[in-house]
């Protein structure tokens, strides 16, 4: 879903590395956005970039809410959806649509948590058929474990999405790839929008191979048939944890890797 995506982009002003502690955030962002700028430009002239030719695309999207009171969610979710192309699915998705019109639906894009259980079986039909060479990945986050202070959005979005980022990225062998691009949803206000760039950004810096180039786009969801993709994958997922309904999630379970709960190990905090 991206039920949250606007508070999605308030992602982060400071990240963790694998080397350094949890929760500690480093003081040298120049330095290490001096760092970003060079290895994003850099053509690695004599790297084994200069071999690949292959292109990782990452769709990132949210489910839950940041409402850390006993009214909000349970969970709050980030999901990603990897893969290379060719993107198969994207001309199926576009006939579906043009079907669903001509039988006279108003329906501009799809979106898991607004259509109907009919479009919902219909568009898991053509997921379903094109999961070869897809992997999910999924961060699960019981918010009443988090800390008061890491529940601020300023701290609580560099931490869970730079752990996602960080898995996603070691579990691939980036020596295939000449790029990695990210997509992420659109959202109009420019300031939450550079703060989920620079933390996509310093979490690719960290961990990709020197030449490796990455970029980072923010598409509307409504023009790019993979972001919905991954709403779709994002909604089963955020279902099979918050309503015990695994309906959907277990038609594509073949292309969930993980589901990760960071505070497995926490008890709740009290408030």
């Amino acid at each position: 879903m991206i039920s949250c995506s606007v508070r999605f982009f308030l992602a982060i002003n400071f990240l963790v590395f694998s080397r350094i502690p949890f929760f500690n955030y480093g003081a040298n962002d120049k330095d290490r956005m001096a760092e970003i700028s060079q290895h994003s430009v850099s053509t690695g002239s004599g790297t084994e970039a200069d071999k690949s030719q292959g292109f990782l695309y990452i769709f990132l999207d949210e489910a839950g809410n940041l409402d850390f009171s006993p009214t909000g969610t349970r969970y709050f979710i980030l999901s990603s959806v990897a893969k290379e192309r060719p993107f198969n699915a994207y001309k199926e998705l576009a006939e579906l649509k043009y079907d669903l019109v001509e039988l006279g639906a108003n329906i501009e894009y799809f979106h898991a948590a607004e259509d109907n259980q009919t479009t919902r079986n219909r568009v898991f039909d053509i997921i379903c058929k094109n999961l070869a060479g897809i992997r999910v990945d999924s961060l699960i986050v019981e918010k009443c474990k988090a800390s008061q202070e890491v529940r601020t959005e300023e701290c609580f979005y560099p931490e869970m999405l730079g752990d996602l980022l960080r898995h996603v990225i070691e579990c691939q062998d980036l020596r295939r790839f000449a790029e990695i691009i990210v997509f992420t949803d659109r959202i109009p206000v420019l300031r939450k929008r550079q703060a989920v760039e620079k933390a996509v950004k310093l979490t690719l810096a960290k961990k990709l191979p020197k030449g490796v180039r990455y970029r980072v786009l923010h598409h509307d969801s409504k023009s790019n048939s993979d972001l919905q993709i991954a709403d779709y994958c994002s909604w089963a997922i955020y279902r099979k944890w918050s309503k015990s309904d695994v309906r959907s999630y277990n038609l594509i379970a073949g292309a969930v890797k993980s589901e990760r709960e960071i505070f497995q190990q926490y008890t709740a905090v009290q408030t």
